[in-house]
């Protein structure tokens, strides 16, 4: 249904009719955050980061994502016909959008968002997508903060209300006058030198550091689906 209509909308040029939609829509969503202040102060001042999320998160926090507009951030985007409607809504935002993925021309992209970061303060990386497994943190992100320097950040978002798609992510969609969390971890440093062992220990760290706080989230926020 949400494929159907993604195309639907760039097939006809409607992606900014639609946008304009979810942008009212996300209006009756109550957005409460925690630690961004400290993490804009530390962007402002000279910080960098690569944002970390969790692929089913990513339409809870399209209204709160302006709040970043001013960094230009990077993100990186798969290069299929859904990707195209994300990388049209991600300029709306004052994003720049990085075409590709694991499957499809990920090393390039991967040196883009390398390049990006040497000149802009932060990036935003889905960590288990695009096609799964859900909750599995893989090598793109470590890479990323490894090559560039510039550490991770997991960011927590939870809703108390929302519908469950029948997709690999079992994406949210936030239901009206529910409430959103979004809280800011403290930036991860990754070193520039790793072995294959010290590597898979890093990931497998931030993937259980990122699921135990995200679970912990839910359920203070209400949601009581299990995730993984």
């Amino acid at each position: 249904m949400i494929k159907a209509l993604s195309r639907f909308a760039i097939r006809y040029g409607l992606v900014p009719v639609a946008y304009g939609i979810l942008r009212l829509y996300l209006c009756l969503v109550r957005i409460r955050s925690e630690h961004e202040e400290e993490l804009l102060d530390y962007l402002r001042h000279g910080g960098k980061g690569i944002a970390a999320v969790w692929h089913q998160r990513i339409l809870l926090v399209i209204r709160y994502a302006r709040r970043f507009r001013e960094f230009t951030p990077a993100v990186m985007i798969s290069r299929s016909r859904d990707g195209d409607l994300i990388a049209d809504v991600c300029r709306r935002l004052n994003f720049r959008p990085v075409r590709g993925s694991s499957s499809r021309g990920g090393r390039e992209a991967l040196a883009t968002i390398i390049a990006e970061l040497s000149v802009h303060p932060t990036a935003v990386h889905a960590v288990d997508g695009p096609r799964g497994p859900r909750g599995l943190i893989k090598a793109g992100i470590i890479r990323m903060a490894q090559l560039s320097g510039a550490p991770i950040i997991p960011v927590y978002i939870s809703v108390n209300r929302a519908w469950t798609l029948r997709s690999w992510d079992r994406f949210l969609i936030p239901k009206p006058f529910s409430t959103i969390r979004v809280r800011w971890d403290n930036p991860i440093p990754v070193p520039a030198e790793l072995d294959h062992a010290l590597f898979e220990t890093i990931r497998l760290d931030i993937e259980k550091r990122m699921r135990d706080n995200q679970g912990q989230d839910d359920r203070d926020n209400g949601w009581s689906e299990t995730l993984f």
